[in-house]
């Protein structure tokens, strides 16, 4: 069952909202909140949701609103690029921080770094710009999917959205003040707190290799426009292929450091058993005698229509449709089975648009037998790996990448 609100109703959403009618902050989302006629297809899974408005925002599935976490339907999830307006919205931390960009600036320092600078938006935006189109996926996306089911932040199949980021090259920043040859990892601070001091501050690390990648961007755009408020304005960081924890949120300091990161959000959380996904590049610095922080997002497929339980009319053609996407080796196939996985057809696939993007696929086909059908959608990616019928079990119910499974109805 779905209820579609017309407003926020928590005090912590509201408070968003206020600071949003700040004009500067208006001013970084043109686009009018779109007309809705017809409330999102339910969750795959059946479970019961709600429907809130953010700033922005068409309805996005409310899971908590302090901090605030809201998914995309898997309706808006069916194009390469999702629209900012569709895109979900993850916090860790109750606070949400106001930003004036007049004012900003990001400190580039550290033990591990030749010297230090502060950079405001403008001095970003001298540097050489560059793009990249990037899937950023909680890495908790499916984590209610799980049986049973991880504790955390009950994330149904969308949390993840696939966007075209502009901004400096992370690499061009850290060279205005030059690393160290000692440097191990980058710090990176975001300015979203907890202002009862329940958690810490939000701060993750990167290895040096990964953060000189060229495709790792301090960004200032998304889908050619400014920033959005709830995306991180004015400059966040982008990481393609690796998950969303990484990509931190109106950024404030960005440090080099000589020895591994021991902070909250790295040694206490988003981490994995050692051994658990062996096929994940290693964290080498990162790793304990037991366990070792995520990486890259798995090989992934998603259909995005018809919904479940659709019903749909015997002996016509219709298309089954979605998208997949992986941790930046790129799709190569994905295979769709309309009999409960006996047997598999290939889907055809659109136009890449990078190796670190969603990939586009589509599956005419007609269901030649009324009744219930069982449908399945399997992506493999260029170095052969390719999803699990059962979701690989962890204790936080991170990287879910088991093969989906929906009912189609013939009439």
């Amino acid at each position: 069952m779905s209820t579609q609100r017309s407003s926020i109703e928590s005090p912590a959403a509201r408070a968003v909202v206020a600071d949003m009618q700040d004009p500067q902050l208006l001013a970084l989302d043109e686009q009018a909140q779109p007309a809705v006629t017809t409330a999102p297809a339910p969750p795959d899974d059946g479970a019961a949701f709600v429907l809130d408005m953010l700033p922005g925002k068409r309805p996005l599935v409310r899971l908590s609103d302090q901090p605030l976490n809201y998914e995309s339907p898997i309706d808006y999830l069916g194009t390469p690029i999702t629209p900012n307006e569709a895109f979900f919205v993850r916090y860790n931390l109750p606070d949400v921080p106001r930003v004036d960009a007049d004012r900003w600036t990001l400190a580039v320092g550290g033990a591990g770094a030749r010297g230090y600078a502060e950079l405001g938006l403008a001095d970003l935006r001298k540097l050489p710009a560059a793009e990249v189109v990037a899937v950023c996926q909680c890495s908790g996306n499916g984590r209610r999917l799980f049986q049973p089911p991880a504790p955390g932040v009950q994330w149904g199949r969308g949390a993840i959205g696939c966007a075209r980021w502009k901004g400096a090259r992370l690499a061009d920043v850290l060279d205005l003040v030059g690393l160290r040859d000692e440097a191990l990892e980058v710090v990176f601070a975001g300015a979203d707190k907890d202002s009862c001091n329940k958690t810490p501050d939000f701060s993750k690390s990167l290895p040096v290799w990964k953060a000189r990648e060229d495709t790792t961007l301090v960004a200032y755009e998304m889908n050619g426009r400014p920033l959005p408020y709830l995306h991180g304005f004015p400059a966040r960081l982008v990481v393609p292929g690796w998950t969303a924890t990484y990509w931190v949120k109106h950024l404030a300091a960005i440090s080099a450091v000589t020895a591994p990161f021991d902070g909250y959000w790295m040694r206490s959380t988003y981490r994995v058993p050692l051994g658990t996904f062996p096929a994940a590049v290693r964290f080498a610095s990162q790793d304990s005698a037991v366990d070792t922080a995520i990486t890259e997002m798995m090989v992934n497929a998603l259909i995005t229509g018809p919904h479940e339980g659709a019903t749909v009319k015997a002996h016509v053609l219709f298309d089954i449709a979605g998208v997949a996407w992986d941790g930046g080796h790129g799709i190569s196939g994905v295979d769709v089975s309309t009999d409960g996985g006996r047997t598999w057809a290939a889907a055809a696939l659109g136009e890449a648009q990078g190796r670190f993007s969603f990939r586009a696929w589509r599956y005419p086909t007609r269901l030649e037998r009324k009744g219930s059908h069982a449908v399945m959608a399997r992506a493999t990616n260029r170095i052969g790996q390719t999803q699990p019928a059962d979701a690989i079990t962890n204790p936080s119910g991170y990287h879910h990448n088991a093969v989906q499974r929906l009912t189609l109805v013939a009439t």
